[in-house]
């Protein structure tokens, strides 16, 4: 037998149309059966419709309290304006909020069990938030106790702390807040100015918060800190010199800075070693940054390149002042260094000494002391505050052994001993003290294997013949323990274990390669560029972009670059205000 047919009908519009009729029905006072009240004005309205709307009102009359036998309800504390305001949106589920009744608005919908309103008047003040007045949001929120307006007023007081922390707002934070704000990963600041707001904050009430001074201190991540503002602007500051903790805190970074080892670290009245270690703000990014090079194989490029990680895309930064042939490159404190090289756009080519800077907060270029002597096919590589600069051909085209230091502290270079072989493009790394320089070639092409160790703290060499080097034009990196030679006429990848003294030979480059360049990012190793041998043993240009992997020791092939490129800088550069995104 058929089954009766059925029709599930769903009529859209009655809610809406009941609430419409019911509207007015209170309007023309029809069947309302209580009136509330506040000062001079009484609203009649329906039980059934307040009992519906409010668990405050279902409460009110729906169990033993004295307003279930009343026909007039007062509401104190509520304005008979903002009762108004409301009585209308419970009929009509519409309201216009506005600045001179949103925080009424939020008391009387707390106080009445409105949430979804408490939660359009919370969104109402997210939208009308800046950093001139989002701690004083923080302040309101716990008055309110709204969870939503908290949450977003402190994220805007850590994203936008530039701006915060020159409010007068910030000052009169408790200490407890000021720590909290401090002592967070997620604190969108330089250490630098997390000092200069520790230091406004105590001269804002100097009688009662002189002595926080070392305490707050300690939140200061001082490794993270320029070595120059440090021992030049900090350590000269009245406020720390006032306390002996800090000063000992100050001293112990000298110690460790100047010699370049770990002694020294845990000596003062406070643990040392703890504050040290801290890790840098979630809020630095490292970014993968390429820069100079010859440029599809037609000119010296002047081209400055960032890595964006979320749209997996290139961006262009300011670009070189000059074009450089065979410049080195280094990053040191979230600045790039651009050192000599053969100038490219005058009449006559120039060995250059001059060093130029860029950072990402800026996205200018400048110059800073330049290197004691021009050079170029130089190599280059930063340790602590030190730019070491080795090698390379001279004026003369000669091949140097020359090794020149650069102290970022005191913007001064220095000559330091030579290297005991002269050799073109080594793969050079610094780890441990160490500086290792792999391979390269002498002054006749000939392929030199040994490894050259410079002692960073003895200023001493020495020299290690080994038959497994063989690289030229391979660029060197270090991740944990290990040294990773990448390429260098060959496809061989292989790691020098620098504890065990020996060579762990890792997954091959898919060609033969040289002249590219690779650094490493979040424990993988990246390659950019260079030049490959193909099939046909013909020499090519790339704009081959892969990384490596050590734990799997496999390679992977990321986008291409926008352009072919070699003899290039490639490096992980720290910043913490993307300003070239919005150049």
């Amino acid at each position: 037998m058929d089954q009766p047919a059925l029709f599930h009908y769903k009529d859209k519009e009655q809610s809406s149309n009941l609430l419409l009729q019911l509207n007015g029905l209170r309007q023309e006072n029809i069947l309302t059966d209580v009136l509330l009240c506040s000062e001079n004005a009484e609203i009649p309205c329906h039980r059934n419709v307040l009992v519906s709307s409010s668990p405050y009102f279902r409460a009110m009359f729906c169990h033993n309290f004295r307003e279930r036998q009343q026909t007039k309800i007062d509401l104190k504390g509520i304005s008979s304006t903002i009762l108004r305001n409301i009585i209308d949106y419970i009929y009509t589920g519409l309201i216009s909020i506005s600045i001179d009744i949103v925080l009424p608005l939020m008391q009387a919908a707390s106080m009445l069990q409105y949430g979804r309103l408490f939660e359009a008047c919370s969104h109402f003040l997210q939208d009308q938030m800046s950093p001139d007045n989002c701690l004083s949001m923080i302040r309101l929120s716990e008055i309110m106790n709204c969870s939503s307006l908290q949450n977003k007023a402190k994220e805007m007081a850590m994203q936008s702390f530039s701006d915060v922390s020159v409010s007068e707002d910030l000052c009169e934070l408790s200490l407890p807040e000021l720590m909290g704000y401090l002592e967070d990963d997620g604190l969108c600041a330089e250490e630098e100015q997390v000092f200069e707001t520790l230091v406004a904050w105590i001269h804002y009430d100097p009688v009662s918060r002189r002595g926080t001074i070392s305490d707050l201190f300690k939140k200061v991540r001082l490794r993270h800190i320029h070595p120059t503002y440090l021992f030049q602007f900090i350590a000269n500051d009245p406020l720390i010199q006032s306390s002996t903790l800090c000063t000992e805190l100050i001293d112990s970074v000298r110690r460790l800075m100047f010699s370049i080892n770990t002694k020294g670290i845990g000596d003062t009245a406070v643990d040392f070693k703890p504050l040290w270690v801290a890790p840098r703000r979630y809020t630095y990014s490292d970014m993968l940054v390429l820069v100079g090079g010859r440029k599809n194989n037609q000119q010296t490029s002047r081209e400055a390149l960032v890595f964006d990680e979320n749209s997996q895309k290139w961006q262009r930064l300011a670009k070189l002042p000059i074009r450089l042939y065979k410049a080195s490159h280094v990053a040191l404190h979230s600045v790039l260094y651009v050192m000599g090289g053969l100038t490219t756009n005058t009449k006559h080519s120039q060995v250059s000494k001059t060093v130029y800077t860029l950072s990402l907060k800026t996205n200018q270029w400048r110059t800073v002391e330049p290197m004691l002597e021009p050079r170029f096919a130089h190599q280059s590589v930063s340790y602590l505050h030190f730019i070491f600069v080795l090698g390379g051909l001279g004026p003369d085209r000669h091949v140097t052994d020359s090794v020149e230091r650069y102290n970022s502290m005191f913007n001064q270079w220095e000559t330091v001993a030579a290297m005991p072989e002269a050799v073109l493009h080594p793969a050079v790394a610094a780890t441990n003290q160490r500086i290792y320089m792999f391979g390269g070639e002498d002054a006749m092409q000939n392929p030199v294997r040994a490894i050259q160790v410079y002692h960073i703290a003895r200023n001493m060499w020495c020299k290690m013949e080994n038959r497994t080097v063989k690289n030229v034009s391979a660029p060197a990196a270090v991740m944990g323990d290990k040294i990773y030679i990448i390429g260098g006429y060959t496809r061989r990848v292989i790691a020098y274990d620098t504890k065990a003294n020996r060579f762990i030979k890792c997954a091959n480059l898919k060609e033969r390669r040289m002249h590219h360049s690779a650094t490493v990012l979040n424990n993988t190793l990246y390659v950019t560029g260079g030049r490959h041998i193909n099939s046909h043993d013909i020499i090519e240009d790339s704009d081959n972009f892969e990384c490596y992997d050590a734990k799997t020791d496999t390679w992977t092939s990321k986008r291409t670059l926008p352009y072919k490129v070699f003899d290039h800088g490639f490096l992980t550069l720290t910043c913490v205000s993307q300003t070239w995104a919005k150049a």
